[in-house]
């Protein structure tokens, strides 16, 4: 059986959206692969980013990753001493000449700073706040709701995945695992089907010494699981950007393996018209190789059919 790869390209700020985005998306075509672009759709505030400097493993992160190069230094500063331009007015042609390609379009947030570094502390109705904007922002960029979610920095948690049910989402892709499973959180199961990533991204990877750019593309074929959907984040600012040619180097390689590429969304349909629905799986927050703190992981597998009473309603 061929390996299959879902991509979730995560689009994080301004430049990766005018830059990144139409480079992928000529990239994917040219290797006849497709992919789901999640958008960061609201004011990009990258430069707010340095308070992660405190954060355990982020400085030594940054250090190896060249996130200058990576970023740029103007990205850099938005938000801070240049202002924070707003994505989905600048860019929502670029956005929909997306889906015009044939590819999927979901949310990535509002704000990506925002999100990522403080949705842990929000209440439920800051959560629903802000992400609400996220759902105005591409009904208005798309003319239709939203179908799926990933979460900034893969930060989830119970207010969040309400949220998400509240919004009558497909599916969301906020942790990091090994397959799709419904989200068990503070003893409440959540209706929002998580399709988890399951393999390590390119800059959890890059400047390694045990994974050097020549060594990288021959890890994740190694990685790759023939028995269920391999999901691969990848990201407009680093794969359709400066690392650009080594995506393009494991494209090539994923061809000649005759891996087959599908959307996020017909896994999830997929997934959930088979006769026996995705186990329930705790998700908890925990430390990942390679990445700075805690982000959200697929736990422990509950025997199937829970009591009914631990389901949102």
């Amino acid at each position: 059986m061929n390996p299959v790869v879902a991509l979730k390209i995560d689009v994080d700020t301004e430049r990766g959206t005018r830059e990144g985005v139409p480079s992928l998306v000529s990239l994917l075509e040219e290797y006849s692969a497709t992919g789901t672009f999640l958008f960061s759709l609201g004011p990009d505030n990258t430069g707010k980013a340095i308070r992660r400097v405190f954060r355990p493993g982020f400085f030594k992160k940054v250090s190896r990753t060249s996130v200058v190069k990576m970023y740029g230094i103007r990205t850099l500063l938005n938000g801070t001493l240049l202002p924070a331009p707003h994505i989905g007015k600048r860019h929502a042609e670029v956005m929909r000449e997306v889906e015009d390609a044939g590819f999927e379009t979901g949310i990535h947030c509002y704000d990506h700073f925002r999100w990522q570094d403080h949705l842990l502390g929000m209440s439920v109705g800051d959560t629903r706040l802000e992400f609400g904007r996220a759902l105005d922002e591409f009904r208005r960029i798309f003319g239709r709701s939203a179908l799926s979610a990933g979460a900034p920095g893969w930060q989830a948690n119970g207010n969040s995945r309400q949220v998400y049910d509240d919004a009558a989402l497909l599916y969301a892709s906020d942790s990091r695992g090994s397959h799709p499973y419904f989200p068990l959180i503070d003893n409440r199961v959540y209706k929002t089907l998580e399709i988890p990533t399951t393999l390590p991204t390119f800059d959890e990877l890059l400047g390694r010494r045990e994974y050097p750019d020549t060594e990288i593309v021959q890890h994740y074929m190694n990685l790759l699981s023939h028995d269920r959907p391999n999901v691969m984040t990848i990201h407009a600012e680093i794969e359709g950007m400066m690392k650009r040619p080594l995506f393009a180097e494991l494209l090539e390689k994923f061809n000649r393996k005759g891996v087959k590429f599908v959307k996020m969304e017909n896994l999830a349909k997929d997934l959930l018209s088979q006769n026996e629905p995705p186990p329930v799986c705790q998700m908890v927050m925990d430390c990942v190789d390679g990445r700075s703190g805690k982000i959200a992981t697929q736990g422990r597998q509950l025997p199937r059919s829970p009591p009914t009473h631990m389901f949102n309603n």
